[in-house]
């Protein structure tokens, strides 16, 4: 997106341009909008018209009929009242039709795109050019097109009125426009800069409060109120400064505009007079003349005015497109099987993440055959996470390669492959929706299978204990519910999915002991018949897996079973003599 206001009109044409596959269509509103637009402006000279028949005929010589004039005058307010009553209904027509289509190119490529773009934009500068810029952009700049053509329009009717009744005094009016347009550059370059920069500013305070609502217990804990409120302050005064600047800028438009207009009017009188001496000109010709010129005022101050909106609006609207057409979508290839029998496969795996000196995954080894469960222990930031995120492809490999059933995991078509994995992470996220919505979420809901996943969840009567059973909203992130139910309810949609693989991640940290019994039963019996990663920072939990694999510094150091590993005396058995398996702190340690 360019940082300097658009110089000529092609470049303004090539921006608005952008829009037309959004807003293009329905095309017979835009006609709709267009025709009474034309109606409108021409219809407009009809006013001053009607003075001069009205002065000279009317009051001067007595010869117009009574009637005339006022019905002339209903029916023209007739015809422009409904002409612009269409107008508007025409262009709410259009915008909102264009601004659903927008949006939803917008929220097809959020959910499209490569994962790096949320790691460089935060949530509330996505969710605020989403909701909130494209409707404001849609909305001025659909209204400033059409004051665009309706004041254009006019202004070419009323000067064609005025030359047809005096030239002369017609290009003394003419030459405010010059003017007018050097004005409106000039201003409309400094608009563009400071809406940009609000733009940006606009971001930093959103996010600012975005990080004090996610972190607010810390804040409050930390005692860190006084300290956010002045940082929220300054990024509110500065602001507050490029509105403050921003509004003058725009401001200024319409004085100059009057006092060029002003200039303009003083001229024209002063050769009004010296022709009225001569007897060149009528007082009904006068009259018109002077209501027509005065008439250009709305106009030509309509179009000073356009400056700010279609600033704003395509600096708005930019970002939303530049959203589609600049963010990247994710790639896979075409492989696809409906089940995969879950045989995995490293080679030389690496990971090297751009901001760490040391890579969190270094030629990283191993074999893991359908049905095996495979335990992931380390300390924090040996590699364990990095490791199961590649699986699904939410990071990719730097070197090295990864296999699901003999198949490079880039060979995998991406829903295809993401359909062979079911995840319980340490992290429960869950939608603003029922609870069968959030256990079924992406397959087909069926209340019979939602309720035994409950069950076996070891959440069955927590759906007596709700007004709604399983068609209770759970809020945002499902905060009405606790920790442990929350967790219980990742694993019920894992065991919804019914996916050949499974991921857990520290699925059951959140729970108490008595949960934690019930939910590891479930868990064994989910874990049959599927391979099974295990994350946990409790060795109690990982003693019966197939296989146990220490992780240090992102490399394999030990592996094998629990018997195995204690009888060598290693990482694994040092760890397992401190009693870190049962300790409540060892979260922070494995």
């Amino acid at each position: 997106m360019s940082d300097t206001a658009p110089k000529t009109p092609p470049q303004l044409a090539r921006r608005l341009a952008r829009l037309w596959p959004y807003f293009g269509k329905p095309f017979a509103a835009w006609i709709m909008v267009f025709g009474a637009t034309v109606v409108l402006s021409l219809t407009e000279p009809l006013i001053p018209a009607l003075l001069k028949p009205l002065l000279d005929k009317g009051f001067q010589q007595g010869t117009l009929a009574i009637w005339v004039i006022p019905v002339a005058l209903i029916l023209l307010f007739g015809i422009r009242g409904l002409a612009g009553f269409l107008a508007q209904l025409a262009l709410a027509k259009v915008t909102n039709h264009g601004l659903l289509i927008l949006r939803k190119a917008m929220f097809d490529k959020l959910l499209d795109a490569r994962l790096s773009l949320f790691s460089q934009q935060s949530s509330s500068t996505l969710a605020n050019t989403l909701v909130y810029e494209v409707q404001t952009g849609s909305v001025l700049l659909v209204n400033a097109v059409t004051t665009l053509t309706r004041d254009s329009l006019t202004l070419l009717a009323l000067v064609g009125y005025l030359l047809y009744l005096n030239w002369k005094l017609t290009l003394i009016v003419t030459g405010l426009f010059p003017a007018v347009a050097f004005v409106m550059r000039t201003l409309s370059k400094r608009l563009y800069r400071l809406t940009k920069d609000s733009q940006d500013a606009t971001d930093a305070l959103a996010y600012v409060v975005e990080e004090n609502v996610l972190a607010h217990r810390d804040v409050r804990l930390q005692a860190a109120q006084k300290s956010q409120a002045e940082r929220f302050d300054q990024l509110g005064q500065s602001l507050r400064r490029l509105s403050m600047k921003s509004t003058a800028a725009s401001a200024a438009m319409t004085p100059l505009t009057q006092i060029l207009a002003a200039f303009a009017l003083s001229a024209v009188i002063s050769v009004a007079l010296a022709q009225s001496a001569g007897q060149a000109t009528s007082v009904g010709s006068f009259a018109a003349f002077v209501t027509a010129m005065l008439m250009l005022v709305a106009p030509i101050k309509h179009l000073s005015e356009l400056a700010n909106p279609i600033t704003r609006g395509l600096a708005a609207m930019e970002r939303g497109l530049d959203l589609i057409a600049l963010t990247a979508s994710e790639s896979g290839g075409t492989f696809s099987k409906p089940r995969a029998q879950g045989r995995l496969r490293f080679r030389q795996a690496s990971v090297s993440y751009p901001d760490s000196t040391t890579p969190a995954l270094h030629q990283f080894s191993l074999e893991v055959q359908p049905g095996e469960t495979i335990a992931l222990v380390g300390a924090s930031g040996s590699g364990k996470t990095t490791l199961v995120n590649l699986l699904p492809r939410f990071i990719e490999l730097s070197s090295g390669s990864i296999e699901l059933d003999d198949h490079a995991l880039e060979q995998w078509d991406l829903q295809a492959l993401r359909s062979q994995f079911a995840l319980v992470s340490q992290h429960v996220l869950m939608l603003n929706d029922s609870i069968a919505a959030n256990v079924s979420l992406g397959q087909a809901l069926d209340r019979q299978r939602v309720a035994q996943c409950l069950q076996a969840a070891s959440l069955a009567t927590l759906l007596t204990d709700l007004p709604q059973g399983m068609d209770t909203l759970v809020g945002h992130n499902a905060m009405q519910l606790s920790g442990g139910q929350r967790q219980r309810l990742a694993i019920a949609r894992a065991l919804y999915k019914n996916a050949p693989v499974l991921i857990l991640d520290e699925a059951t940290s959140a729970l108490d002991s008595e949960s934690e019994r019930a939910v590891q039963l479930a868990l064994e019996h989910l874990m049959q018949n599927r391979t099974t990663l295990v994350i946990a920072h409790r060795l109690s939990t990982v003693q019966h897996a197939n296989r146990i694999v220490v992780l240090e510094a992102g490399q394999i150091v030990e592996t094998g079973s629990h018997g195995e590993l204690m009888q060598r005396d290693g990482h694994y058995a040092r760890l397992y003599r401190l009693g870190l398996h049962d300790s409540p702190d060892a979260t922070e340690t494995l």
